[in-house]
């Protein structure tokens, strides 16, 4: 009995070990994989493991897809004497105030033999929406050929948002970011287009066009590698920021104020200095409750940059508590207002006397009171969008 019951002890610390081991595994794997998570977010943000391509290096050959609708390698630039290219985007304020400088510097030097071709790197799930703020078109393929269009561009511009693969080659910094190729393609300069990212000001130091002038008189580059200033890239490994972001816009406190005819008509004369969106809505309008989504989208685009979203919502008081249980599940974190009158037609003619009174009915306000947009109905969110980018308050940083 006394080695059976030392065979079954043996047993028992074996099953205990067994587990205790599994447990102690399982732990390690934990932990280890905390470590590299933490390795991989906690990073400088403008690094990733993408070091930039080293002087002298042979141009990385790559495959993309243009906004025209052709393929571009390598070997597309076969005959250029000089081979620019340039890492920018579509959001970017700074890659914007370069826009007309690049076409400049493709038009002035085409007859040279230079080639310039822009790639955007960029990887539009991980661009969080206040960083749309200086643009109408976030950086897709579909955004690129808008962009393009309405600025102009004279140069081929791929896009490598989907793989990263050629931009991982080339370590591009920030939007923009210039890599130049002699004849026999290797890297004779990288850096900024110049020393003045304001195009209002004159720059001191154009050292693209310096590098360029260079090789094409087969000197040395005076000045091979500059700092670059602008928009970090927006690598894949950046989406777990827009998820931290949704999170944070989720947390913020959502009330539900109420409103007078008079109240509104002081809210119309706009006495800030901020671009005042105004919805007039109610939970019962299938086209409000559709659409609201968008108005949301838009605050989270624009309100760092001088855009205030106001909403009234025109259901009966009582049913407030319904109402703001809406607006939280929205996240309408703006300025939100039930109308406590009794007389529709008091608070239409409040809102804006040219407003029919079908619901819902969206303005834009400058500070000034001036209406720069008003509708009724569902509005057209990129043509809204693309107004409030235009307008004096939400426009382009360099004046």
């Amino acid at each position: 009995m006394a080695a059976a019951h030392r065979l079954v002890f043996i047993r028992c610390c074996f099953t205990l070990i067994n587990r205790a081991m599994k447990k102690y595994i399982i732990c390690s794997l934990v932990i280890a994989l905390l470590a590299l998570t933490n390795r991989l977010y906690a990073q400088d943000e403008h690094q990733y493991d993408h070091p930039t391509l080293a002087i002298g290096a042979p141009a990385p050959d790559f495959k993309l897809p243009g906004i025209d609708g052709k393929t571009y390698t390598l070997n597309t630039f076969r005959n250029a004497k000089v081979l620019v290219v340039i890492f920018m985007c579509n959001h970017c304020p700074t890659s914007q105030a370069y826009e007309k400088r690049i076409i400049q510097l493709t038009s002035d030097y085409k007859s040279k033999g230079v080639r310039v071709v822009a790639i955007n790197p960029n990887y539009p799930g991980s661009l969080r929406l206040d960083e749309l703020g200086y643009s109408d078109v976030g950086d897709s393929f579909a955004g690129m050929k808008i962009r393009a269009k309405d600025v102009g561009f004279n140069f081929p511009y791929l896009y490598d948002g989907a793989t990263e693969i050629t931009s991982g080659k080339f370590g591009p910094v920030s939007t923009p970011h210039v890599f130049i190729f002699d004849g026999d393609r290797k890297l004779r300069y990288e850096g900024r287009i110049d020393d003045m990212e304001n195009p209002a000001k004159t720059p001191t130091s154009n050292d693209a066009r310096n590098a360029i002038d260079a090789l094409l008189a087969g000197k040395e580059v005076p000045v091979a590698v500059t700092k670059t200033f602008g928009c970090s890239i927006k690598w894949k490994q950046k989406s777990v920021l827009v998820n931290k972001m949704v999170i944070k816009w989720a947390k913020e406190p959502v009330k539900l104020d109420t409103i007078s005819t008079t109240g509104i008509a002081q809210l119309i004369k706009n006495h800030t200095d901020k671009l005042r969106l105004v919805n007039v809505w109610a939970t019962w309008c299938a086209p409000c409750v559709a659409e609201f989504s968008d108005l949301v989208t838009l605050n989270h685009l624009y309100r760092d940059r001088g855009l205030q979203f106001v909403t009234i919502t025109t259901d009966d008081a009582k049913n407030k508590v319904n109402a703001l249980r809406f607006l939280e599940k929205k996240q309408a974190s703006g300025l939100n207002y039930i109308y406590n009158g009794d007389d529709n037609y008091k608070m239409i003619e409040a809102v804006d006397p040219k407003w029919g009174g079908a619901l819902p009915y969206t303005m834009l306000i400058d500070p000034d009171g001036k209406v720069v947009y008003a509708h009724q109905g569902t509005i057209d969110f990129e043509l809204l969008k693309k107004i409030i980018f235009d307008d004096q308050m939400i426009g382009r940083i360099y004046k």
